[in-house]
């Protein structure tokens, strides 16, 4: 059975820690499921580490709804969460609605995440209003990099960690059933955890929210080059793929690779009556 938004709700009346992972192909969404992750997002940074964009900007709905669908046929017990990408959502409610409807409609998601506080909060409580489920985002806001001056913590004066708090409970009573916390200081999670009824959701915001959600190309080392400080690299799958490419580049120029185990063959019976019906004539 399917995780609902009503069991992340319950996962924080119950005082239980959970965690969310991305993903953003079939192979990926099935590892993920088959390890009880309760929440897989569809993020937007597949436009980074997918794509090869160096930000999430350029990522079109068309691109979310296409690995949504890939995801939902790889999960079939976490709740699969579509990020509304970069002005989908912002030019009024309706656009969001249709937006929306296109993740669930046509991606199979079961809830959607936007970026913003209190400006945001009208579409998100129009969204809840036609029954889409909503997840929130706020602090650091990949969408509005550029506006924020690069990717750095959020809320670290007293004047940005009382907006972001008014975001949160605008959020809230907006309708949506969660919120994401992104590099945001701890004290300022846990004060903000404590205050609402909503789960709150952590990337780079500490040890005190509700659940922690990583990208998983973080988790699994896919990258080498460069971790970011929030995250901790679970296996270094990078290094072990490019030492398998390596030997079998290898195995294939020496001769090694394929040989008769890795092939079909045919009944002697088959190989003379072909030999005798073309001869080798050179």
């Amino acid at each position: 059975m399917r995780v609902t938004t009503a069991d992340i709700r319950k996962m924080k009346e119950n005082g239980t820690r959970f965690s969310a992972l991305t993903a953003y192909d079939v192979v990926t969404a099935r590892l993920v499921d088959a390890a009880s992750v309760p929440v897989i997002l569809v993020g937007d940074s597949l436009g980074m580490v997918v794509l090869g964009y160096d930000s999430t900007i350029p990522v079109t709905l068309d691109a979310i709804v296409h690995h949504t669908k890939a995801v939902v046929r790889g999960a079939q017990r976490a709740l699969v969460v579509a990020d509304l990408p970069f002005m989908t959502y912002h030019k009024s409610p309706e656009q969001a609605l249709d937006s929306a409807a296109r993740c669930i409609q046509e991606g199979g998601a079961q809830a959607v995440k936007l970026e913003g506080g209190c400006s945001i909060a009208p579409t998100i409580s129009r969204l809840t209003s036609a029954g889409i489920p909503v997840m929130g985002h706020i602090g650091l806001t990949p969408q509005s990099i550029h506006q924020l001056g690069g990717y750095k913590a959020q809320g670290k004066t007293s004047a940005q960690a009382m907006r972001l708090v008014e975001d949160a409970f605008a959020i809230e009573e907006a309708g949506a059933f969660s919120i994401v916390l992104e590099c945001v200081p701890s004290e300022l999670s846990r004060i903000v955890t404590e205050r609402l009824s909503i789960p709150t959701i952590g990337i780079g915001a500490g040890p005190h929210c509700d659940g922690e959600i990583q990208v998983v190309s973080d988790v699994l080392g896919w990258f080498s080059d460069f971790v970011p400080k929030h995250a901790r690299q679970y296996a270094k799958l990078a290094d072990a793929a490019a030492q398998a490419i390596r030997e079998y580049t290898e195995d294939v120029n020496a001769g090694r690779f394929p040989t008769e185990k890795e092939s079909v063959s045919l009944s002697d019976d088959v190989v003379s009556e072909l030999e005798q019906a073309f001869p080798n004539s050179a």
